[in-house]
């Protein structure tokens, strides 16, 4: 890893590095989804990448490998309700908290790396890196981990509002899931504060 990413005089290669991310900060419904990981040495690092640049078939399956091989992993949803309540950001980052915690429960972590400019509130050394989920095995693997519970979160709600086409667009704003929103309203897991933002932004639409 390189050196100039941390903010930091100690050699990282020496810590048990702890990497979270999350997923779900972009739709309009659902959950927002954050997993935290461990990786041994011996870990296949080569099955890795950025969650958003493999197939639903490469995540899934590496997203096995990493529950069967990691030292420890944990994944955390918090519902729409919660994100409306405290907002996305706050709710990504105590999904973080929560999943960071959960991990440092069964193993112990010198340091946590996070995706991103903004860093949970953790009693551990912590920092966030941008565009972390392409640089950092811990946070890649963390990355695919929050996007496969997440994706088979959004196919159950696609099960029971099959109007909404969740299992296709996952909740995001896409041009399928506003028209549906326009023809049936709101489903039970839409984000309401988002749909008024939306609203606010773009009038046309609702």
């Amino acid at each position: 890893m390189e050196k100039g990413l941390f903010d930091t005089d100690f050699n990282i290669d020496n810590l048990i590095i702890c990497g979270a991310d999350e997923a779900g900060r972009g739709p309009l419904a659902g959950p927002v989804t954050a997993a935290a990981v461990v990786l041994p040495e011996c870990f296949p690092f080569e099955i890795l990448n950025d969650s958003k640049k493999m197939s639903e078939k490469e995540r899934d399956e590496a997203a096995a490998i990493i529950k069967e091989k990691a030292i420890a992993w944990a994944v955390v949803s918090l519902s729409h309700k919660i994100i409306d309540r405290i907002n996305i950001l706050q709710a990504s980052l105590y999904a973080m908290k929560l999943a960071y915690e959960h991990v440092a429960a069964k193993t112990h972590v010198d340091i946590l790396l996070v995706d991103g400019n903004k860093k949970p509130d953790v009693p551990v050394q912590c920092q966030a890196i941008v565009k972390g989920d392409g640089k950092i095995h811990e946070i890649m693997a963390a990355s695919i981990i929050a996007k496969t519970e997440r994706d088979r979160i959004m196919k159950l709600c696609d099960e029971k509002w099959p109007m909404y086409g969740y299992g296709k667009h996952k909740g995001y704003p896409t041009k399928e899931h506003i028209r549906a929103i326009e023809k049936y309203g709101p489903s039970p897991i839409e984000r309401t504060t988002f749909i008024f933002r939306q609203e606010d932004e773009t009038p046309s639409l609702f």
